[in-house]
């Protein structure tokens, strides 16, 4: 790890951000534990590690597994960017033309509920940008808002260890109408999944493989995959929730995980486990245009064209969103091909700089890109709903109060 203040960094400041994180959230028993990995220029900086990674004591260290749950979303969208790149498909393509099961699928103008669905056409296709961007009119079951999302709740179309195989979920899917015309609203949603099952169709290979063969093994991701490993199981935290009336309660035991049996869903949504140091190395790919240590994944181009807003008519996430991250904390940010974007930053109100791209998973992981300051940061810890604490922006706060240059 490099000194912190050859790089711009006070390390004063830094030790007080793990002071906050101790006394606001591990001693409170809000978070079980936490860890955070901060770099500049794709140097390691700062990574400290704190709190039980399972009921038994063992400590997190540099080796602990983590359930990434969303942060899985901007690795697929890459790997769908690298067929792009080679010919194989444009962000305008139908997506029907790759997945025809989604073809004719409607736009919801009733029923549900018990009732048969009535649906009226789409005022145009689903395109592939529209599953990058969440603009498809998916949704997610947990959404809680419409008899469509009702329905996914029904046919457990988002459990990654459930009852449906990628084919099956994208044919379920094509059975269900959509929540709006593509490109007309934006909706977090089950839209990621769905580009997984077209990197499979235009690649020819699993979803698990392709990750593996041609995004991890290259960049050196030694400890991110759909299924832990049977030797490394021992290194996965345990994972915790809240269940209303009883507090934080146990959610996946680490040494009993579901991550440590292989899914029958490969969710390109949510479906991975890794580390901080391996994220680190995704970040500082995208950081580098693409290319890390001598590997190169996609041009400097098709990574300007990933972070920059793709949503219509250049909105933000507050002014276009339906249900979940349309809170006026989003004002100001948009967002591109699997990234939220910071656009305005004094609508966001935090620091930070506009063309920073970033995202974060269900089990309260975040990571941030920052090309302005050529700052990245990797946050680990297992607790779920992610929205409960405001940790992400406390986060960036005390981090870009760290910055000395």
């Amino acid at each position: 790890m490099d000194d912190p203040t050859t790089h711009g960094l006070d390390a004063a400041r830094l030790a007080r951000i793990d002071a906050f994180v101790k006394a606001r959230y591990l001693d409170t028993g809000k978070l079980p534990h936490a860890q955070l990995l901060l770099a500049r220029d794709g140097r390691i900086v700062h990574f400290s590690h704190q709190g039980a990674a399972r009921e038994d004591g063992t400590a997190v260290d540099e080796s602990t597994l983590f359930r990434i749950a969303s942060m899985t979303k901007p690795i697929t969208s890459l790997a769908f960017m690298m067929l792009l790149e080679e010919g194989l498909v444009a962000l305008d393509t139908p997506v029907h033309h790759v997945l025809p099961e989604l073809k004719g699928v409607g736009v919801y103008a009733g029923g549900g509920n018990g009732e048969p669905f009535v649906t009226t056409p789409t005022a145009q296709p689903m395109r592939m940008v529209d599953l990058l961007r969440h603009t498809a009119g998916l949704t997610y079951g947990f959404q809680e808002r419409t008899p469509v999302d009702a329905a996914y709740r029904a046919e457990r179309i988002e459990s990654w260890h459930g009852n449906l195989t990628l084919d099956q979920f994208v044919a379920t899917l094509g059975m269900l109408p959509l929540e709006f015309s593509p490109g007309e609203a934006w909706t977090y949603s089950v839209a990621t999944d769905v580009l997984g099952a077209v990197v499979e169709r235009l690649s020819g290979m699993t979803l698990d493989r392709f990750f593996a063969e041609r995004i991890f093994a290259p960049l050196g991701m030694r400890d991110t995959f759909f299924q832990v490993p049977e030797d490394k199981v021992h290194r996965l935290a345990d994972c915790w929730t809240m269940k209303e009336g009883e507090g934080r309660v146990l959610y996946d035991r680490g040494e009993a995980s579901a991550w440590s049996r292989f899914p029958r869903l490969l969710s390109g949504g949510g479906g991975l486990v890794s580390s901080a140091l391996d994220y680190h190395r995704f970040n500082t790919l995208m950081l580098n245009g693409g290319a890390l240590d001598g590997v190169r994944l996609v041009s400097p181009k098709t990574v300007q064209l990933m972070t920059i807003n793709h949503l219509p008519g250049g909105r933000d996430l507050a002014s276009l969103s339906r249900g979940l991250f349309n809170e006026t904390t989003n004002a100001g940010v948009g967002f591109g091909l699997g990234f939220a974007i910071t656009m305005d930053v004094a609508r966001t109100m935090i620091p930070g700089s506009a063309g920073e791209f970033y995202w974060g998973g269900m089990f309260s992981t975040a990571f941030f890109v920052d090309p302005v300051e050529r700052l990245s940061m990797v946050f680990m810890t297992q607790f779920s709903p992610s929205m409960l604490y405001p940790i992400r922006r406390e986060l960036k706060t005390l981090i870009y109060s760290a910055l000395t240059r």
